[in-house]
């Protein structure tokens, strides 16, 4: 989402050129039915429209019954997204006079805040984090640092603050992020924080092996990102840097939502291209969102847009409307566009992905029962959210007994060599005994 301020009120001959532009299909008429060829009779093209006649079996049928050709669908259903997009754009112009309220709500969170209260549990019931964590994960230099950087801003009262994360303007020279970096939303609350990391690598399989170590195990300040594809040269470097820094927390946070950060200029590119080397960054994105670990439960995570302050709104549009199809989530919802501009849309298209990464982290927090739900798959069955509650700690109870009745067993059966008592060593005075005897 977001837009430039100039270009926030489209009108609509206009949207209408960018639709023909995009889909030329559609400005041509319906497009001649799979299974007619050209100059056959009306006859025979009524046969092929309609339900029932020859080349029925392809395709679908509109209200009336005509028959639409596949790829007519899929045009009309790009058409609408396109359409839905553009004005998701002046709706967020619109809506920006609210900015205040809406950053007011990112500020009053807290964790489990916007938790869904169904199926009978409570707050209680959750493993609620005391720091909601976002990772931000995304390619070489799709702006993973900057857009930290303006989230910060947005929420900072200071606009002249110097950047937080560190950012490389030039990706060919300079070496990025190697260690995970915290960074508290806004700085000093610890509501929720966002997790800077390493760019992804070009190969999908180093991809997964990094991902599902954070996703698994938790991320932690200062930690060290180190591929098995790097130089030697280069893990050298970078644990001589571990040495000297000499900083790093002990404390992991487990990841609760993913914010995934791509180039809206290499997605376009990636489009368009007819080498595989372009094309290459799309396909890499998709492998990498497939990915099962980054999702929870049925949300997938969100996409951000960078670099949109390059492009028409048009591009930024079909940009969108590509990662949804690709991706198979909403452009409109799932998508957000934050270009690299300073104007009110921009801000309030950032708090919108706060808003709903923050609400889908609280949606999916794990229960407290997690153990019980490993080792009795019938745990969903029991009515009772108190024996639930309470079931975790009867089952560490029995655990420890059983553990003291095992021991007590084997001291028991250890067999002990008992050692005969020596008799008393008795001395017999003869002399008083004859004594007494004589007399």
């Amino acid at each position: 989402m977001g837009g430039d301020t100039a270009s926030s009120v489209i009108s609509s001959s206009e949207e209408e050129s960018m639709l023909e532009q995009e889909y030329p299909e559609l400005s041509r008429g319906p497009p001649t039915p799979i299974g007619r060829k050209e100059g056959s009779s009306a006859n025979e093209e009524n046969d092929c429209n309609f339900e029932g006649g020859k080349g029925a079996e392809f395709g679908v049928y509109d209200e009336v019954g005509r028959r639409i050709s596949s790829n007519c669908f899929d045009q009309r259903r790009k058409q609408s997204a396109y359409r839905g997009v553009l004005e998701s754009y002046d709706e967020l112009q619109r809506r920006s006079e609210n900015l205040e309220a809406a950053k007011s709500k990112i500020l009053s969170y807290y964790p489990g805040a916007w938790m869904e209260a169904t199926g009978g549990m409570t707050l209680s019931d959750y493993d609620v984090p005391k720091t909601t964590t976002l990772l931000v994960i995304g390619p070489k230099g799709s702006g993973k640092s900057s857009l930290v950087n303006r989230i910060s801003r947005v929420f900072e009262d200071d606009k002249f603050a110097p950047d937080r994360a560190q950012v490389s303007y030039n990706a060919s020279v300079a070496d990025g992020t190697y260690f995970l970096q915290e960074y508290m939303i806004p700085r000093d609350s610890t509501s929720f924080c966002l997790y800077d990391t390493r760019s992804l690598s070009d190969e999908s399989s180093m991809n997964r092996e990094m991902l599902t170590h954070w996703m698994t195990r938790g991320v932690r300040h200062g930690e060290l990102v180190i591929r098995d594809s790097d130089s030697s040269n280069l893990k050298t470097r970078l644990k001589c840097k571990a040495r000297q820094s000499g900083y790093g927390s002990r404390e992991i946070r487990m990841v609760n939502f993913v914010i995934f950060v791509v180039n809206g200029v290499s997605i376009l590119k990636s489009m368009y291209a007819d080498d595989g080397a372009e094309k290459h960054y799309s396909e890499m994105v998709a492998a990498t969102f497939s990915c099962p670990f980054l999702s929870f439960k049925d949300d997938k995570p969100v996409i951000v847009v960078t670099h949109g302050d390059l492009l028409s709104l048009s591009d930024r549009a079909r940009v969108r409307v590509h990662l949804g199809e690709l991706l198979g989530i909403s452009p409109t919802k799932q998508v957000f566009d934050i270009p690299e501009n300073c104007d009110k849309a921009t801000e309030l298209a950032i708090v919108d992905m706060l808003r709903y990464s923050l609400e889908h982290a609280d949606r999916n927090l794990p229960g407290n029962g997690w153990v019980a739900e490993k080792v009795f798959p019938f745990w969903h069955h029991f009515p009772s959210v108190v024996f639930r509650k309470y079931l975790p700690a009867c089952l560490s109870l029995l655990i420890a007994l059983s553990i003291a009745i095992i021991a007590a067993h084997l001291h028991h059966r250890v067999p002990i060599h008992r050692v005969r008592p020596s008799p008393p060593n008795i001395r017999i005075d003869w002399h008083s005994i004859r004594h007494l005897w004589l007399g």
